[in-house]
């Protein structure tokens, strides 16, 4: 039986909730794919997350991880193609930091890609009715930062293990008045498509040759 690990980070920027960690905490226990699921809460700071995360793939020992952030402003599930070397915060994280153009890893490579079935959990979820896409850009803030960090933990010390990021839109409870404009999409959706991304990364190791590529 693998064992995969999902993490999800704690509210930031002063909101109550953070739409991946209601949906990651849901996943506790469940056996996608017949695969054995851990869930565990990060800090939305520069440098701990990293560390947390660290810990949590000592303790757990998993055969695949995936670290889950919430994007407000998006409309789909997007599984992040490519971590790039550098943070650039435009907002303070939870302690208060706002790094501005400083390399996650000084000496690392400028990116690394995902090890994770980024088109066929796409393809499986969208054949579940819900919306998702590849995405090319995970920001550069925290959630880039610990997606970089996961991947150059694998690529330096945890070769055989596979990961990558996968970035969720806000819930309705989420929008506030005079923000409805912006998409959401309700958790019980999240949720399944979670369910669905670890059951596709647990299936898949060699990813489907799909379209998703972007024009701009």
């Amino acid at each position: 039986m693998q064992r995969v690990l999902v993490t999800g980070f704690e509210p930031f920027g002063g909101e109550k909730m953070n739409a991946a960690w209601e949906a990651v905490r849901r996943l506790a226990g469940t056996k996608p794919a017949g695969a054995e699921v851990a869930v565990v809460q990060l800090p939305t700071v520069f440098g701990r997350s990293i560390d947390a995360l660290r810990e949590a793939v000592r303790e757990t020992q998993p055969d695949i991880v995936i670290c889950v952030g919430q994007a407000a402003g998006r409309k789909e599930i997007t599984p992040e193609r490519v971590a790039i070397n550098i943070d650039d915060a435009r907002i303070p994280d939870n302690d208060g930091a706002s790094p501005i153009d400083k390399p996650i890893i000084p000496g690392g490579p400028a990116a690394y890609w995902s090890t994770l079935p980024i088109k066929a959990i796409v393809r499986d979820i969208r054949q579940a009715g819900i919306a998702a896409a590849v995405s090319n850009s995970a920001g550069t803030f925290v959630c880039n930062h610990l997606f970089y960090g996961l991947a150059h933990l694998i690529a330096t010390e945890y070769p055989q293990k596979r990961g990558g990021f996968i970035h969720v839109p806000v819930t309705p409870e989420q929008l506030v008045e005079g923000c409805t404009e912006l998409p959401g999409m309700t958790l019980d959706h999240i949720i399944r498509g979670l369910e669905l991304a670890v059951a596709a990364s647990v299936r898949v190791e060699r990813d489907i040759e799909e379209e998703g590529g972007q024009i701009h």
